[in-house]
């Protein structure tokens, strides 16, 4: 596993494109493209404010800077730099900026969600529509992008409106039965939509009949032999644990500054490490916070807020737990790769941490100062991805599968 050069990042905004041939950060107000395989710089953009989000076209043609506090968006062109647009929607304000599928309209939500705004790139008009619903997941695309999904909220009820993209017209409009809705997703084949009130549990239907085939507990002790808990370790350079042992941890990245890292595989029964939710307060952290399904669907990982150290893996052909990984932090984020049963995870600490049905590892990334991984992204190819913190980022390159998979199994894993 090999590690690039740090580069200066602001807000953890780095982003591949869709195809896979560029890297695109932000630093302040300015956005740098570079070339994926090079890493030299393509192309320097400057904004007229600190850019607090940005998103790529769906053909990897143009990219969008938003400046929330502004109520601007900017739009950059990679064939053409020297063309630009820019957006300003302001006394409306602005909280949310996206593409629309065919990589010319963008979707700018206002304050307070009084309206989405529709500006066309092409033409230069404009569309309104009203009602959107603040929650996590409100907008939806089909994959071929002919539709829209839209969440709306209005009279104290939950609505759903679904539109043509080609023209913006209403085509469908429908109360869905729910008490707060939290987000709507098309299925793949656009012939179905998902809509969900919140999501405390883990309950996996059947595509078809969309009948619940099975739920998924996350009980706070282990008890099934069968399952694999791997628990993080920490363990003195003194003890000699060769092939096991890891450079110690930068300060403040987590553990004590004289420890090494490694993964156990603890004996049931697994007590883990739980987080009583402050129930008085809004939003408490309960329930089922983060899920991700592997690309081949053989897997779901997840993690459950209350139990925040833990990250559930589970066996969908079987439909059952898989193993459990407890790390010394909470889980930030994890992330499948894109091309096989991979999923990588960060706790905010100096270290990478990957698991696959082979077992786990964990990698302290290297270079001078403190580099605690906050966020982390995937390359579409699976070789490697970007590894962000507060004021950097790094690209961290991967082995080969069988490479990795000896690894692992060096590292306490399972097979």
């Amino acid at each position: 596993m090999n590690f690039s050069e740090v580069f200066k990042l602001s807000s953890l905004l780095c982003k591949f494109s869709p195809d896979g041939k560029y890297l695109a950060s932000c630093v302040q107000y300015r956005l740098v493209v570079r070339d994926v395989n090079t890493l030299q710089i393509l192309q320097l953009y400057t904004c007229l404010d600190q850019i607090q989000h940005i998103e790529w076209s769906a053909d990897s043609l143009f990219i969008l800077c938003a400046m929330y506090k502004r109520g601007l968006v900017q739009v950059w062109s990679l064939e053409q730099p020297e063309w630009h647009c820019k957006i300003d929607e302001g006394s409306a304000g602005l909280v949310a900026s996206c593409w629309s599928p065919d990589g010319r309209h963008i979707l700018n939500t206002t304050e307070f969600h009084l309206r989405i705004t529709v500006w066309s790139l092409c033409t230069k008009s404009v569309s309104y529509i009203k009602y959107p619903k603040a929650c996590l997941q409100g907008i939806t695309f089909t994959r071929d992008g002919r539709y829209m999904a839209l969440a709306e909220r209005r009279d104290c009820k939950d609505y759903v409106s679904i539109f043509v993209c080609s023209d913006w017209q209403l085509l469908r409009h429908f109360d869905t039965d729910t008490q707060d809705l939290t987000g709507i997703e098309w299925a793949p084949n656009g012939c179905v939509l998902a809509v969900w009130d919140t999501c405390l549990e883990v309950r996996i239907l059947n595509h078809v009949t969309w009948k619940m085939i099975t739920e998924f507990g996350h009980p706070a002790t282990i008890n099934d032999p069968k399952i694999v808990v791997y628990k993080e370790a920490e363990k003195s350079p003194q003890l000699g644990l060769g092939c096991l042992s890891f450079p110690p941890p930068r300060a403040g990245a987590g553990p004590l500054p004289s420890s090494e890292s490694k993964y156990e595989i603890a004996s049931v029964p697994v007590s883990l490490q739980t987080l009583k939710p402050v129930t008085d307060r809004a939003n408490p952290k309960i329930g089922i916070g983060m899920l991700a399904f592997s690309p081949d669907s053989y897997f779901l990982a997840t993690r459950n807020d209350n139990i925040p150290n833990a990250v559930w893996v589970w066996d969908i052909q079987k439909l059952r737990l898989f193993a459990v990984l407890e790390q010394l932090s909470p889980v930030r984020t994890f992330q499948w790769d894109p091309q096989q049963p991979r999923l990588a995870i960060c706790t905010g600490g100096s270290r990478l941490y990957l698991w696959s049905p082979a077992g786990c590892m964990s990698v302290q990334v290297p270079g001078e100062g403190d580099f605690a991984v906050l966020s982390l992204c995937w390359h579409l190819s699976g070789d490697s991805m970007a590894l962000l913190s507060k004021d950097h980022f790094c690209l961290c390159f991967l082995e080969t599968e069988a490479v990795v998979g000896t690894a692992c199994r060096q590292l306490g894993g399972h097979t």
